[in-house]
């Protein structure tokens, strides 16, 4: 939980101080805002019953926007976000901390609100900025984390910079799902990573060295795996089985069927966007704020799954 420290300057008429005191206090909330459409951002504690909120009156923004993504210019299989930063130049009159007689958790986002919840303290900004920064993290979710899935040839131990494309469908390891363009997705080929061990009790059918979410041919038989269909023919080798009591046969070195497939099969991406939303240079009339990370959007718009199906190869 962030403690977002203000000054509440109490007015000397009020409360008949002598001397000016500015008096200090904490609100605690939690590190996460809500949203109400495109319009309300807001943030709710209890104990006390308080609320901040940043109601815009004509965004040229929607949430939804804020999540768009564009292929990118060099890979059409990547994506890249197509606005990272987006400044709000005045919030005046916009945002407001306000304290309430009872649990304000359902204040907002609804068209009527509680009965029985009154308003005890409002408080609206007469100045500052906002600034929504958006970041988007993408896995295709195959049991290996996503640092362990590059060679690090250029030794800047980011997963994301030249990353390791082994089957070199144009999808970087940690974005594909089937890594060795077998058609056998990785998450199926026992990887069997543990923090302690990490990958090393891979499975290696044929025992050649290359574990076989990285080997194209599992049973080391001359055909390659993706080849070793014989009954579905749906670019899915796992369930082409000639011997139950063994397996699919393309971990079966007997069987050497060979037949050529004309596709890979679709990949999935997982997407989890970041949105955080920071004010600066806020002034109430009894509040001032220098500056405060507001937190992170709690929405379930920020985590999304696309699919992709390579060329190919």
């Amino acid at each position: 939980m962030r403690k977002i420290s203000v000054l509440f300057i109490f007015l000397l008429s009020l409360f008949s101080c002598d001397d000016g005191d500015i008096i200090t206090t904490e609100l605690d909330f939690d590190d996460t805002f809500e949203a109400c459409g495109d319009l309300v951002f807001f943030k709710v504690k209890t104990e006390p019953n308080e609320t901040l909120s940043l109601q815009l009156d004509s965004p040229s923004f929607t949430v939804a926007s804020l999540l768009e993504t564009e292929a990118n210019a060099d890979n059409t299989l990547l994506v890249d976000l197509v606005t990272t930063d987006v400044t709000v130049a005045s919030v005046a009159g916009l945002f407001k901390f306000r304290s309430y007689t009872s649990d304000p958790t359902d204040f907002f986002c609804n068209d009527v609100p509680p009965n029985g919840i009154q308003i005890v303290e409002e408080y609206t900004t007469t100045s500052g900025t906002a600034y929504f920064t958006v970041s988007l993290i993408e896995d295709d979710n195959d049991g290996i984390p996503a640092e362990l899935e590059d060679d690090n040839l250029d030794g800047d131990n980011d997963h994301t910079t030249n990353p390791l494309d082994t089957d070199g469908d144009g999808l970087p390891d940690y974005l594909d799902a089937d890594d060795d363009g077998d058609n056998v997705l990785t998450a199926s080929e026992s990887v069997a990573y543990t923090e302690t061990d990490g990958l090393n009790n891979a499975l290696d059918t044929d025992g050649d060295g290359i574990a076989n979410y990285l080997d194209n041919d599992d049973d080391g038989d001359g055909i390659p795996t993706r080849n070793e269909e014989v009954t579905t023919f749906d670019n899915n080798p796992t369930n082409d089985v000639s011997d139950s009591t063994f397996g699919p046969d393309y971990l079966n070195p007997i069987f050497m069927n060979n037949h050529q497939p004309t596709s890979f099969r679709s990949h999935s991406i997982s997407q989890e966007f970041t949105v955080t939303l920071k004010f600066e240079n806020i002034s109430f009339p009894e509040i001032i704020y220098d500056e405060t990370n507001f937190g992170t959007l709690d929405d379930g718009l920020t985590s999304k799954t696309r699919t992709i199906t390579p060329p190919f190869i």
